[in-house]
């Protein structure tokens, strides 16, 4: 029998053309990606009709579901979150096994794809969708988040493209953020929106761990990376201003980006340690380009970079992966909502306890 392609629309956005098709076989169910080209075995339940995606504004699903997890699948060491570059070439390279994942905050970006890495077992998650559909405000970071959190992860090695800010930070170069300065606004920073007040601490929005083992990876391989650097997050799509690159510049940040918050905000509320990889492609505007040359060689300059970048980001993770031990860890990731949660857990209601129990049932007593 011949599967039945079904559109995929996000809902109310019908002036867009379809992001993939859904093909469903009796004898074989698959889900196939238009975009990227895989075809995975589906592992939640077959439904009788295909779900459309849902999607808004915010990037958030129009209604709750529960959360769901494949009993099939062992549990996830790390997740890796793969931006603009590095998120295209995990897709092709990946190799393991996609994995459908319900979660109260609607769908990831797309099914993490479940790998051994190295020797380590790794969920990856596409930031941006395959064939890169979600610009970064529309991104579902609460879903991505809380997936690789229901998978088992306890650590997350996020990349990301990035403007420089610094003439001595070139572009395809890498940088192991330690600081960030928040300047999104129309983002779902926390799980805890309703219901519960919780307060994590977010002075070190990196994990130290992750940063450190990070850092001492690179310093085994011939690769340029920066220890620090404080990362602009800025909401986009539209790229800064001439005199708001500089604003930047002056209030002490190295690269800009858009995807770093509110991720970094909610595996620290997931107690995920969380680091960051950012991916230099050019000097941001407060910095003419030298003989204003056309666009189109100037985007394939940037194309260029980018592609060097997310190669050898790709080559520092896998040797992170390589000397990772996650025994020596110091940091307070994994409990940092210890302090942080203000209500009387006793006292929450059900609907809310259903919802965010996998967050904070090891606090209630």
């Amino acid at each position: 029998m011949k599967p039945t392609p079904v559109q995929l629309w996000p809902r109310g956005w019908p002036w867009l053309k379809p992001r993939g098709t859904r093909t469903t076989c009796p004898t074989n169910p698959v889900r196939q990606c238009a975009n990227s080209g895989f075809t995975c075995e589906v592992r939640a339940p077959v439904r009788a009709r295909p779900t459309p995606l849902r999607a808004n504004l915010a990037g958030e699903p129009t209604r709750e579901r529960k959360s769901t997890r494949s009993a099939n699948v062992g549990d996830v060491e790390i997740g890796i979150i793969g931006g603009t570059g590095l998120g295209d070439i995990l897709l092709k390279e990946a190799g393991g096994t996609p994995t459908e994942v319900d979660t109260p905050f609607g769908r990831p970006s797309c099914p993490p794809i479940i790998a051994t890495w190295e020797g380590r077992r790794v969920a990856f998650v596409a930031r941006h969708g395959a064939g890169h559909t979600f610009n970064p405000t529309n991104v579902p970071y609460r879903a991505n988040i809380y997936a690789l959190k229901q998978l088992g992860a306890a650590a997350v090695i996020a990349s990301g493209a990035t403007g420089s800010l610094r003439e001595n930070i070139h572009p395809g170069e890498l940088v192991v953020c330690d600081q960030v300065i928040d300047r999104t606004s129309r983002r779902s920073s926390t799980f805890f929106d309703e219901g519960l007040a919780v307060h994590v601490e977010l002075a070190d929005p990196f994990c130290p761990t992750l940063r450190r083992d990070l850092v001492a990876a690179a310093a085994q391989l011939d690769l340029t990376t920066h220890d620090g650097g404080t990362y602009v997050c800025m909401e986009g799509p539209q790229f800064s201003t001439r005199a708001e690159s500089h604003l930047h510049r002056a209030w002490g940040g190295d690269v800009i980006g858009m995807t770093a918050m509110p991720e970094a905000k909610l595996a620290r509320e997931a107690e995920l340690c969380y680091a960051l990889v950012a991916l230099p492609t050019d000097y941001d505007c407060w910095r003419p380009h030298p003989g204003d040359p056309p666009h189109d060689a100037l985007l394939r300059e940037i194309l260029g970079n980018l592609k060097l970048a997310s190669q050898r980001a790709l080559t520092l993770i896998r040797q992170f992966l390589r000397v990772y031990n996650p025994s020596s860890r110091t940091c307070g990731c994994g409990s940092a909502l210890k302090l942080a949660i203000w209500s009387d857990l006793n006292g929450l209601a059900p609907a809310v306890r259903q919802r965010l129990g996998s967050l904070v049932e090891r606090y209630i007593s």
